[in-house]
């Protein structure tokens, strides 16, 4: 996938939409980081300015992303209806995790 766009300069970005019912929760691997995405919300994982590649994992209610190229600090998150770049636990649910 080759996806440029202009307002992350010109870097790729990885579109993940929320076409379900329930909140999902995107991990930004390799360090874990979580956003939470309402129905609807529609983020875009975005590479740094070396190449990134990006590999994808999907169970219930969870979609991994996988930084496999590029440098893995450079990544972000961001909300593509506002513009916003999202802080590590955007919409995290209180009392995330749950205790088994």
């Amino acid at each position: 996938m080759d996806a440029r766009s202009p307002g992350t300069d010109g870097r790729r970005e990885l579109p993940v939409k929320n076409a379900g019912d329930r909140v999902v929760c995107l991990f930004v691997e390799p360090f874990g980081e979580d956003f939470w995405m309402q129905p609807e919300d529609v983020f875009a994982v975005i590479g740094g300015a070396v190449d990134p590649e990006f590999s994808v994992s999907v169970m219930t209610d969870h979609v991994v992303v996988w930084c496999n190229a590029g440098d893995p600090y450079e990544v972000q998150v961001l909300d593509k209806a506002t513009g916003k770049v999202l802080d590590c636990g955007h919409g995290r649910p209180a009392g995330w995790p749950k205790s088994q």
